[in-house]
């Protein structure tokens, strides 16, 4: 339900987080956001490919690999930062996906190892797949936002705003009983998500197979990680271990994210014997396939 409280200036969002019950099954907002971006990313990811000669098959071959990526080390990230001792005092609660709790940090560490282990295997430049998939990462990024707003959940702090939310199901940051008006924190970052989305596909739209290697992910990690240092300062706490500290979790784990970034678009393309990565152009010109076997190799391909 959403309605405007006049005499609180602010936006009542009192959001089902259920979309419905259908037999055993809850269908709930967050899990269809959180896969849409697997979805419409197929389409994104199959048009990047296509435009530079590499077979859509190698698609879906990579989502699978960044869906297990992705809900594994969300998963094992939130109980590593965030939640520790549960996982000390009870291993399998790792597997408890349906109670809550994944890290948008672990998810970063689960999709580069993800993106390497398929680079490895099926002879692709690491960071010309890095440059590629942060397309839709971006895209991921908002629409995992989206998903915590209809949780109602990691919430701002309070603020007197005149497009501030105020979070009735949220019952872990009551003013003295009562939800006041706070930051909508999660659409800000949704919002900035898009905007990575927008500049990345631009970017890349322009330079195409001559995209500097690395340039799309470190500006990437730098712009996004820098926004979720700087966002965590409307944030409210996420655990209570953060309280006092002069950075939250959140914070300190961006930290170094934001250091290889900087690196990563610093030596951007700079590497005179591969300046662009590669990948199989198992395309041919005008988009016909062609055996791999038999593909005319990338110009910057590193011959053995």
């Amino acid at each position: 339900m959403l309605r405007m409280l006049p005499f609180l200036a602010a936006i009542y969002w009192n959001v089902n987080p259920i979309i419905a019950h259908i037999g055993p099954v809850t269908l709930r907002w967050y899990g269809l956001f959180f896969m849409l971006p697997f979805v419409v990313g197929t389409f994104v990811l199959t048009h990047i490919y296509r435009s530079e000669r590499v077979s859509p098959q190698w698609v879906d071959v990579i989502t699978i690999y960044m869906l297990i990526g992705t809900v594994v080390g969300a998963r094992l990230g939130h109980m590593l930062f965030y939640d520790f001792d549960a996982l000390m005092a009870d291993p399998l609660v790792v597997f408890k996906i349906w109670q809550g709790g994944l890290a948008s940090h672990g998810a970063t560490i689960g999709i580069l190892l993800a993106c390497w282990l398929f680079a490895r295997n099926n002879k692709f430049d690491y960071l010309w797949v890095l440059d590629r998939i942060v397309i839709v990462v971006a895209l991921g990024g908002a629409c995992i936002r989206t998903g915590n707003l209809m949780n109602s959940e990691i919430v701002g702090k309070p603020t007197d705003v005149p497009w501030a939310f105020i979070f009735p199901r949220d019952t872990d940051h009551l003013v003295q009983g009562v939800a006041v008006p706070r930051h909508p924190t999660q659409i800000y970052e949704a919002l900035f998500c898009l905007f990575l989305l927008v500049l990345l596909y631009w970017m890349w739209n322009r330079t195409k197979e001559r995209t500097p290697r690395g340039q799309l992910f470190g500006l990437f990690v730098v712009l996004l990680f820098t926004q979720r240092f700087l966002g965590e300062y409307l944030k409210e706490n996420q655990v209570a271990f953060e309280s006092g500290n002069l950075f939250n979790q959140g914070q300190l784990l961006s930290i170094p994210l934001i250091i290889v970034g900087i690196w990563v678009l610093w030596r951007a393309g700079k590497n005179p014997e591969n300046p662009y990565g590669y990948a199989p152009r198992d395309l041919g010109k005008e988009g016909d396939p062609q055996p791999v076997a038999n593909a005319t190799p990338s110009l910057n391909q590193p011959h053995k």
